[in-house]
């Protein structure tokens, strides 16, 4: 037997790394069945080019806890270890690592993520356990090795009885830690990171009925059928599911294998995905994975933890803003790329080439998925719109190169139900929306009913008018405006509907100049001036006496300001409420206000025609409109 002492300056590592990793130290369960799937997938591949003339057979990796005796054990059927080998890359590689590592980064390990940095991986096992020993047994002819170590820099090696190839880890559970010994909390980490491992996981076994054993059926003299019980046996309970659907090919699945896979994902997500972008490239990097468009909201809190990021099949995180592009990160999936730096610092790995090129890449991918979509089944695509149409407009906001390629698919549906795309948008609207400056004036409407009057105005006069109603609208349609040629948004109500799109001509007004200046002074003494500001507008004789409008400008900034946008440059997310009044003075309402002799009466027409106004843009509520009501039904008296 021999005992040393590990070669490192730092007086007792083992406490430094448990300090250092104790928030993540369910990790180790992780990073000790890596290492063995790592042994397994080597000696495949040396037998597959003949480079080992051993037997590869059917090799899993068995879980095991001993909960009496406080030890967990993790033994895998891979290449194993000479002594030779374990005092290399177990006493020598993997602390000069570690120590080099926190000398380095003994300020900010923690948040620099250390597991798997420099041969770390196996010593996560010392944040669970007080005692570690390896059993292993190499696939060359040589002795076994037996390597126990307590924590200290102090190990043994000596030599072992074990016959058969492969690891055999065992953790001696420390008395802060014996949750580990729990069988539910050891299923739960298994399935958390090790669902889809390459290489099968035994964790204990199972009683199935016997596939080839058919129950024999008898029948009694009274012709009553008898079929005897399924015969049980026992089967090593598989954990994890080696080849999940991202390892396979497109062309070898079909939409119920994405379907199922999308269940084995998410067991608790009954809706089927709406559709899925298979991820398949490996050149400039590897990558592999499949995403899925699940119905949207227009909630944009909606959780973003749903992807959920692999390497080589190991489960790291499902944080993977910074890898997946931030607008897709609604979206639900698998991601599994060797080529990602998964330990280090957030803002190291938003920095480095690789992920930005991945990145890029899910962008263009899933703008050509959503391309081929739309010009494969339209119908389909529109049907679906309202269910995607929160993640295509972020990635349009978000993403200049998504924004680029939106214009193939990125529609606009009107209050209506047709749908345009931008280009067709233009063309259907540009002979009667083009204002008197050459501009194109593309109206919208954000609550189909709350602004059913603005629109039916709209038109009546052949105007195309969309409904543009999710959060981040206003947003969008400042990018549109400054990335297209001479456009411009308005909203129905941000004006009367002879200004929205204005031309050269004028309307006469039935009402002198002096009638004007009379109607303008009885308005200002009954409309509160703080909230309104009065314009007088000729407009045809059957359009509202009175109309509320608010100035587009100012209520896009508001709206902003509301979803962190840039409103609050302006201050406009702090501004009270003003509206414009518009009063049409070839109204008969208005003129029959103007003849009107009794100070009283012109008082109660400007009143109710006011809330009229207001309640045609929900702006009536509480005591206002208790007061309105009451007046309403007196003036049926």
């Amino acid at each position: 037997m021999a005992k040393g002492s590990i070669n490192v300056s730092v007086e007792n590592i083992f406490p430094l790394i448990k300090k250092f990793l104790y928030s993540d130290h369910e990790i180790f369960l992780r990073e000790l069945i890596s290492n063995g799937t790592d042994a397994t997938l080597k000696l495949k591949h040396l037998t597959s080019i003949g480079e080992v003339a051993v037997e590869y057979g059917n090799p899993k990796i068995e879980v095991k806890i001993d909960k009496k005796g406080k030890k967990l054990h993790i033994i895998d059927q891979g290449l194993g270890m000479t002594a030779d080998e374990v005092e290399k890359y177990i006493n020598q590689v993997a602390f000069s690592g570690a120590e080099e590592f926190l000398d380095k980064y003994k300020d900010s390990a923690k948040d620099s993520g250390i597991i798997g940095h420099f041969g770390l991986g196996f010593y996560s096992a010392f944040m669970v356990a007080e005692k570690v020993e390896i059993i292993t047994k190499s696939y060359k002819d040589e002795p076994a090795a037996h390597w126990t170590c307590d924590g200290s820099p102090e190990f043994t090696l000596e030599a072992a009885d074990k016959t058969d190839r492969g690891t055999e880890i065992i953790l001696h559970i420390a008395e802060d830690s014996t949750e580990f010994l729990e069988e539910a909390r050891i299923r739960e980490l298994l399935l958390k990171y090790n669902k889809f491992m390459p290489i099968p996981i035994k964790f204990g076994t199972k009683e199935i009925n016997d596939p080839e054993f058919t129950p024999a059926t008898t029948t009694d003299k009274d012709g009553k059928e008898t079929t005897e019980p399924h015969k049980k046996v026992t089967v090593d309970n598989i954990i994890n599911n080696p080849n999940p659907a991202w390892t396979k090919l497109p062309a070898d699945l079909e939409a119920k294998d994405y379907n199922s896979f999308y269940r084995e994902l998410y067991p608790m997500q009954f809706e089927e995905p709406l559709f899925h972008i298979h991820l398949n490239v490996d050149y400039p990097f590897n990558l592999t994975g499949i995403l899925y468009f699940p119905k949207m909201t227009n909630d944009l809190n909606v959780q973003k933890d749903k992807i959920q990021l692999y390497q080589n099949q190991v489960y790291v995180t499902d944080n993977v803003e910074g890898i997946v592009p931030e607008f897709l990160t609604m979206l639900r999936g698998v991601i599994d790329s060797p080529d990602i730096p998964l330990n280090v610092s957030r803002s190291y790995l938003q920095a480095d080439g690789a992920v930005k090129k991945i990145s890029s890449y899910i962008t263009r991918k899933v703008a050509d998925k959503l391309k081929s979509l739309f010009n494969n089944n339209r119908e389909d695509f529109e049907k679906k719109w309202d269910d995607i149409k929160i993640v295509i407009e972020y990635g349009m906001l978000s993403e200049d190169k998504f924004f680029e390629k939106a214009d193939a698919f990125a529609l606009y549906p009107t209050v209506d139900g047709k749908y345009f795309t931008y280009d067709e948008l233009v063309e259907a609207i540009k002979d009667k929306q083009t204002d008197k400056d050459g501009k194109l004036v593309i109206l919208y409407a954000s609550n189909k009913d709350g602004q059913h009057s603005y629109i039916e105005a709209a038109r009546a006069k052949g105007f195309e008018v969309l409904l543009l109603d999710s959060p981040i609208v206003s947003h969008l349609m400042q990018k549109l405006e400054s990335s297209k040629e001479n456009i411009t948004f308005a909203r129905v109500d941000a004006d009367h509907v002879d200004n929205l799109v204005k031309t050269d001509e004028e309307k006469i007004s039935k009402l002198s100049d002096e009638e004007k200046v009379t109607l303008e002074d009885l308005l200002k003494e009954v409309i509160p001036s703080e909230k309104f500001m009065v314009q007088l507008e000729a407009m045809d004789s059957d359009a509202s006496p009175f109309m509320i409008t608010q100035p587009e400008f100012m209520r896009r900034m508001k709206e902003m300001q509301q979803t962190g946008g840039g409103g609050g440059m302006f201050g406009m997310g702090h501004m009270p409420e003003m509206y414009n009044l518009v009063v049409n003075t070839n109204s008969a309402l208005v003129s029959e206000i103007l003849e009107t002799k009794t100070k009283k009466k012109q008082e109660r027409l400007i009143t109710q025609s006011l809330d009229l106004a207001r309640l045609s843009q929900g702006l009536l509520k509480g005591e206002e409109l208790t007061n309105f009501i009451k007046r309403s039904y007196e003036l049926l008296k």
